[in-house]
């Protein structure tokens, strides 16, 4: 399933997916059980796992802790749970390979992010290293560098420390370790013929002059 960074509307889903919905719905339904989602908790729980499939994929825990906060009973949601995964509508593998897919491209986050994000949403561990491992190295690197460049351009005519600083930051709120920010920024400085010396700055001892705090922003 594709995880759009925009909450997809009905409308959007693939007919095949909207199918497998009504398949799971009728599944999930035995014959002579109640279907007043007030009498048959197993009916309410349904109900909520097909509203919040509608609007977007979700992750097994998130669907949990839904119904958990809307006092849905443990056995009832267990029951659903374990059908709509069974149907292949709770897919947890593919929400994170499709998560990083979308964020990445369209947010630019690196891997760190990713699988922060991934692990807030309760995604097991080697299903997110499996997500965040399929990310091309070299793509992750010419995202960092867009992302610069494009923030290069809106800071020209500021000090080069505040550039330095802000740039860094950037690239440390979308995940990238510091090394690899120090580099691309470098790089990037380099490339427009900055003449950092003449402005104080010393890029090779940079680094060590910025505040931690630029590093774990985000």
């Amino acid at each position: 399933m594709v995880v759009p960074d925009r909450p997809a509307e009905p409308s959007d889903r693939p007919a095949a997916a909207r199918a497998a919905l009504a398949a799971a719905l009728a599944a999930a339904a035995g014959p002579g059980q109640p279907t007043d989602p007030e009498e048959d908790p197993v009916e309410r729980a349904r109900e909520l796992c097909l509203r919040l499939l509608a609007s977007r994929p979700r992750t097994r825990t998130e669907l949990a802790d839904a119904m958990r906060r809307r006092g849905v009973p443990d056995e009832a949601a267990a029951a659903v749970l374990a059908r709509f995964t069974d149907a292949g509508l709770i897919d947890d593998a593919a929400f994170a390979r499709a998560w990083v897919e979308s964020r990445h491209h369209n947010r630019g986050l690196a891997r760190r992010a990713l699988s922060a994000e991934l692990k807030q949403r309760g995604v097991d561990g080697q299903d997110i290293e499996a997500a965040v491992s399929a990310l091309d190295p070299a793509e992750e690197l010419a995202t960092a560098r867009r992302l610069v460049a494009k923030a290069m351009r809106a800071s020209r005519g500021k000090p080069l420390p505040t550039r330095i600083r802000r740039l860094v930051g950037l690239l440390a709120r979308k995940g990238y370790p510091a090394p690899v920010a120090y580099r691309i920024v470098r790089e990037a400085i380099e490339q427009e013929g900055i003449d950092a010396a003449s402005e104080g700055v010393d890029l090779d001892a940079v680094a060590w002059a910025m505040p931690n705090a630029d590093l774990d922003a985000g």
